[in-house]
């Protein structure tokens, strides 16, 4: 005589849908979809790295041509690789204005930008400006340098500033700047000698 119940020994109902079914059902659905979007995602791209590549940078009028890996920043191509350490590395996070250049004719700070993007754009950097410019000459006559750490960021920034504002105001000159920290807190000579040079500059063109 058989223990066990009837309940057990008769056969379950068959509904057409099983949990083995819906889990196979969703493990080739699942596939499927990692396929269409692996597909969706393998357009060719331009990949570099991760070892050092060769890239050339157009600094001061110049081509130079280095060896770097793709993360180098373009402040540790110009420091590391150019000995070009007028940019200073100081907060390292685009926001002390301390490694500014120009690129492409805007203000950028230079710890922001990788070196391998920074082809084709011509860099201008304080080593390109001549020892005796106005931007330079007015910082000194207004002793808006201190220590002078943060003094080639701001020279590059000013230079920028007044290629696009060649006459500002004090208040032009503050928000213009404003990108820029000075630790020695020079700010009013720093403002003074932008306005100069912009008097200066502006002198020299109708002269």
């Amino acid at each position: 005589m058989s223990s066990k119940k009837d309940s057990e020994l008769s056969p379950k109902p068959t509904t057409g849908f099983s949990r083995r079914g819906f889990i196979g059902g969703m493990g080739i659905g699942t596939v499927g979809t990692g396929l269409l979007e692996k597909e969706a995602i393998a357009a060719p791209a331009n990949v570099s790295g991760p070892g050092a590549v060769a890239i050339t940078l157009n600094l001061n009028g110049k081509p130079v041509n280095l060896t770097v890996e793709p993360r180098v920043t373009l402040l540790d191509a110009m420091r590391n690789y150019l000995d070009l350490t007028g940019a200073k590395k100081v907060c390292d996070r685009g926001t002390c204005g301390a490694c500014t250049v120009v690129m492409a004719g805007k203000v950028v700070y230079s710890c922001s930008v990788l070196a391998i993007d920074a082809q084709g754009k011509n860099i201008e950097t304080i080593e390109g400006l001549p020892v005796s410019n106005p931007v330079s000459n007015a910082f000194v006559n207004h002793d808006a340098q201190q220590c002078g750490y943060c003094t080639p960021g701001f020279v590059m920034a000013a230079k920028g500033f007044l290629a696009k504002h060649p006459n500002p105001t004090m208040e032009d000159v503050k928000h213009g700047l404003g990108g820029n920290l000075c630790r020695c807190g020079t700010y009013m000579g720093v403002r003074q000698a932008v306005l100069e040079a912009a008097k200066t500059m502006k002198g020299a063109k109708n002269g």
